[in-house]
């Protein structure tokens, strides 16, 4: 029987999984492509600083490798020139190896990028489990890296031979050169020994760099379950969603209907809409909405708003337009700036002459554009 779907990590992963594995220090790595870049920078830095050592381990060798009668038998004596050839020593070769370290630090980099987990070097027991290991063995990748480990036994055999067989005059030419020419002669040979093994590993890493990437998609790769439980975890189950989703329309509500008795006026529809509006001369270019309903919440901010002896106007085609064009807390529309200069100038005017009459005032023949109209 087939597998099912649902099971087969056919998915690809998300932005969540993979920063998980990256955190865990589970990213796409190749060794052959840093041993190469290792080694040809190695073989790099022995031909532009090659000479430099040689010079270095030459003075090493005349100036403490020459000593008189009084130094043999003076402990101290003997004692400091050690000291002094270990330090010439280092001042040799250190630009060489700050060479080599900043390019094993950087080799990694170029494959997956810098990550350090501590996870990753934590104890896992299923490391010591044989039967996994035996997995490892016979997988896809165990396979890869039998033939990555037999193509390099045979590339680097056979550069070896045919550096051997070209270069063996020059070998033996050494027994019987100086100790000068014959330092000389090693560094060369070791430069283009070490370039012709660095060329020969470049057909591995061309090889292993895809397959590692391959293989690190692979394993990546989600199942569809996998997603819907990363998902629900996420963003929480449906219920969870919408219960949470209903707290916040409460919430907003309650804050709204808190901003009700800061209004100027209570525009009405009369009985499906009612908007509330504040405008204050001195720090608002336009009226804005404080707060809009329909309905049950239409009844409520009427009743706000008488408690607060808010003015109440009925003005049906004004309310509807408010109620569709404009959001809480936002500037109303410029096409409604006449109809609710109106409106504003009949609330001043009621201040100004207190009604104790509560009863809503019906002004439906306000100037509404009728892009914003909604009859």
């Amino acid at each position: 029987m087939a597998e099912n779907p649902a099971q087969e990590k056919t998915e690809e992963p998300t932005a969540k999984r993979v920063k998980e594995s990256r955190d865990k220090g589970q990213i796409a790595r190749s060794r052959d492509l840093n041993t190469m870049t290792v080694l040809v920078v190695a073989a790099g830095g022995f031909f532009f600083l090659g000479a430099g050592m040689i010079d270095g381990l030459l003075a090493i060798m005349r100036d403490h490798f020459v000593l008189d009668r009084s130094e043999v038998f003076d402990e101290s004596a003997m004692l400091n020139g050690t000291y002094r050839a270990i330090a010439d020593g280092i001042r040799a070769l250190v630009p060489f190896l700050l060479l080599m370290l900043f390019a094993a630090l950087v080799a990694p980099l170029a494959l997956g990028g810098w990550s350090f987990s501590m996870q990753s070097l934590a104890f896992k027991s299923e490391k010591l489990n044989p039967i996994e290991g035996m997995k490892k063995i016979f997988s896809v990748r165990g396979l890869v890296e039998m033939l990555k480990a037999l193509a390099k036994f045979v590339l680097l055999s056979g550069a070896l031979v045919l550096l051997l067989w070209h270069e063996a005059g020059d070998f033996l030419k050494l027994g019987s050169m100086s100790v000068e020419a014959g330092v000389a002669g090693i560094g060369n040979l070791l430069s283009w020994s070490l370039l012709l093994l660095s060329a020969t590993l470049i057909f591995v890493a061309a090889i292993d760099v895809p397959f590692q990437l391959w293989d690190h998609a692979k394993q990546m790769r989600m199942t569809r379950q996998e997603i819907k439980d990363e998902h629900k975890e996420t963003e929480g189950s449906p219920e969870v969603r919408g219960r949470v989703r209903t707290l916040q329309r409460e919430i907003a509500r309650r804050r709204m209907m808190a901003e009700v008795p800061r209004a100027d006026v209570v525009v009405t529809n009369p009985s499906h809409y009612a908007v509330a509006l504040r405008y204050d001369q001195k720090t608002m270019r336009a009226p804005i909405v404080v707060a809009s309903g329909g309905d049950l919440i239409a009844a409520q901010i009427r009743h706000v708003a008488i408690q607060y002896n808010i003015p109440i106007l009925s003005a049906p085609p004004l309310a509807r337009a408010l109620f569709f064009s404009t959001e809480i807390n936002h500037p109303i529309p410029t096409g409604l700036y006449l109809a609710v200069a109106q409106v504003l100038a009949y609330v001043f005017q009621l201040r100004a002459r207190p009604r104790r009459n509560r009863r809503p005032v019906v002004m439906d023949d306000l100037p509404i554009p009728d892009d914003l109209r909604h009859d």
